[in-house]
């Protein structure tokens, strides 16, 4: 069978390149950098990038335009993931409290993980990452449990994923770790973002399927008045109990 594409839509082709080019750009495109980039001509796209304003999927910045956060909201209000958060972000609240530190919310996207929501540490000091961060599933505590707790064909899916992003990683030193990190049922590892920081992260389920893992940047110092230990317990006492309450009825 040809793999010619049966159908096109050509206006909603170019609107979703446009939104694909910009996403990842940290820095604002003007309207001739996109039709460089895309290789169509300027008045090919300004109509296009006109609608995508009006309909707030991109804004103007200084000279150029960047993606807002519409796509995001749009992927949020799903009612699966509006059910998990709204089981999960009470507990997190608790969870924060306890221990004294953030916790965020993770679900996988394609290669990557997204942050989906998070709470900050109580008092004046601690360390947060925002809502909608994106990193590798590979490179990130939250990957990992999302792959350890998936079925062999969504592992695959994730790593065949990874490797049309183009990050190197041995497969079998892979599977040998997240083989580990089922068996552990968390997973314990150094930042990648910053020093003096580790993070823990334990997996929501579903039947036995990773829905999101929930992970908390420990930062370790004077401040800190929970020890790792308790932090841990308390993290896995979180996702048993949101993980309870989103499971399918029996």
């Amino acid at each position: 069978m040809s793999e010619e594409k049966k159908y096109r839509a050509p206006a909603l082709e170019k609107g979703l390149e446009i939104l694909e080019l910009l996403a990842p750009s940290a820095v604002p495109m003007a309207t001739s950098e996109i039709s460089a980039a895309l290789g169509r001509s300027i008045s090919e796209i300004f109509r296009m990038i006109q609608v995508l304003e009006d309909h707030g999927y991109i804004c103007r910045s200084g000279e150029g335009y960047r993606v807002t956060n519409r796509l995001f909201a749009l992927g949020m209000a799903q009612p699966p993931i509006r059910d998990l958060l709204s089981q999960a972000v009470p507990a997190m609240h608790e969870l924060a409290n306890f221990t004294r530190q953030s916790c965020h919310l993770a679900m996988a996207s394609g290669a990557e993980m997204v942050v989906v929501a998070n709470v900050e540490a109580p008092g004046l000091l601690g360390f947060a990452v925002r809502m909608g961060y994106r990193r590798p599933l590979i490179h990130s505590a939250s990957g990992h449990m999302l792959m350890a707790f998936q079925s062999d064909t969504m592992r695959e899916d994730s790593m065949r994923a990874t490797e049309t992003a183009h990050l190197p990683f041995s497969r079998k030193e892979l599977l040998a770790r997240l083989d580990a990190v089922r068996a552990q049922g968390t997973i314990t590892m150094p930042s990648p973002m910053l020093t003096a920081i580790t993070d823990v992260s334990a997996p929501i389920l579903r039947n036995g399927k990773a829905l999101a893992a929930l992970t908390i940047p420990f930062v370790d110092g004077p401040g800190a008045t929970v020890s790792m230990e308790e932090t841990t317990a308390a993290l896995i006492r979180c996702v048993h109990a949101i993980s309870q309450a989103v499971s399918d009825p029996v």
